[in-house]
């Protein structure tokens, strides 16, 4: 029988290891991406909510027959399921009869829960994993209410997006472990159970969890690469689980310690504050797709700002929507400004239609629902 040498078994449990961490960061960054998304998708819904609802009920309050509004109400579901804002879309007369929608067969689910929104007078949202739909149903005027339905399909592209690095990252750690390999030559059966043993608390959610092995040898050394190995990974999930999903920037906690850390230090620095005038107008106008182009392209004008203008630890947060933070100092501070709103003022015109631009403004709904200019 052929034995196997110990450098074939430092190997095997390095590579071994090594995708157990990887899997914990998969998964922990997986989990994150896919609530982040699922949270954004849900937000979006509700503001389409509140639209769809005033054109709803806008056409009920028309003074034409029962007929004329439901075929106003067919072109409305029509074109909103053109523009994939939504899946699909129920209206029911008080009685819980069906009214108009593409889909005539109304569920015994569709209607428990509106027994329930008629009795509350208050809308009520469902998340149908199996479906993968995100269902509104809300109370309308004159005694109809509204089925909803958004789909939550974007979610699952986050998962090739996850997976695609990370076997990148699986492959590369097990090339180095079998370079690391070749140098062992020692029996190290007590430290490689201390290793195992450490891998499978850390599997279990340990992730605090700190290897003592005093060698005096490489293994010493690898004991410290793998503490410092779990340390990064704790940094690793907190800054994944507090990360803006469309930009990547570091949220609202990583901003705070950043704040945190300069005051500790006792140096003069400046916090700029930055979000984007009328942004509210330009994404009713121009919709989400436009929006999200317009904060990633603010993105990236800070972070070209800071390697051109700024210093080497300049510090860039995205608070959220389009509230942008920079940490500097005083010496680099109006180099920035100036920077960021010169190219944001130049860039941005490349996301207005050329109508727009010729005119000098956009046509949009205000905050009150009233019909504006802006700016």
């Amino acid at each position: 029988m052929r034995t196997i040498t110990l450098k074939q078994r430092i190997i095997s449990l390095l590579t071994i290891f090594t995708i157990i961490l990887v899997s914990i960061f998969i998964t922990i960054q997986l989990n994150h991406e896919i609530e982040n998304v699922s949270r954004y998708i849900r937000v979006n819904a509700i503001v389409y909510t509140n639209d769809i609802k005033e054109n709803i009920e806008k056409i009920l309050s028309f003074n034409v027959s029962l007929e004329n509004k439901i075929n106003f109400l067919n072109n409305l579901i029509e074109s909103l399921k053109e523009k994939s804002i939504i899946k699909d879309l129920y209206i029911f007369d008080e009685k819980l009869n069906i009214i108009t929608s593409l889909d005539m067969r109304p569920t015994y689910t569709d209607l428990r829960i509106l027994e329930d929104v008629i009795n509350r007078k208050e809308k009520k949202e469902i998340i149908d994993k199996k479906n993968k739909e995100f269902i509104v149903y809300i109370p309308l005027k004159e005694n109809f209410y509204a089925k909803i339905l958004f789909s939550l399909g974007d979610i699952w592209m986050v998962i090739g997006q996850v997976y695609k690095p990370a076997i990148l990252l699986v492959f590369l750690f097990i090339i180095v472990n079998i370079l690391l390999g070749i140098f062992f030559n020692r029996l190290i059966i007590g430290p490689i159970k201390t290793f195992n043993d450490a891998a499978k608390s850390i599997a279990s959610g340990n992730l605090n969890l700190k290897v003592k092995i005093s060698t005096g040898d490489e293994l010493q050394e690898l004991a410290q690469t793998f503490n410092y190995m779990t340390d990064e990974l704790v940094k690793m999930k907190e800054r994944a689980e507090n990360a803006n999903p469309l930009t990547k920037l570091p949220g609202n906690v990583v901003i705070r310690e950043e704040v945190e850390k300069r005051i500790k230090l006792n140096k003069k620095f400046v916090v700029i504050y930055c979000d984007l005038d009328n942004f509210k107008a330009f994404n009713d106008k121009y919709g989400i797709l436009k929006g999200d182009e317009a904060i990633k392209l603010t993105a990236d004008i800070f972070k070209e700002a800071v390697v051109l203008k700024g210093n080497k630890d300049d510090f860039i947060g995205h608070e959220g929507g389009d509230d942008f933070i920079l940490l500097t100092t005083p010496d680099k501070a109006s180099n920035l400004t100036d920077y960021i709103i010169s190219e944001f003022d130049k860039r941005i015109r490349l996301l207005y239609d050329k109508e727009d631009l010729e005119r000098g403004f956009i046509v949009s709904t205000a905050r009150d629902g009233s019909i504006k200019e802006f700016p």
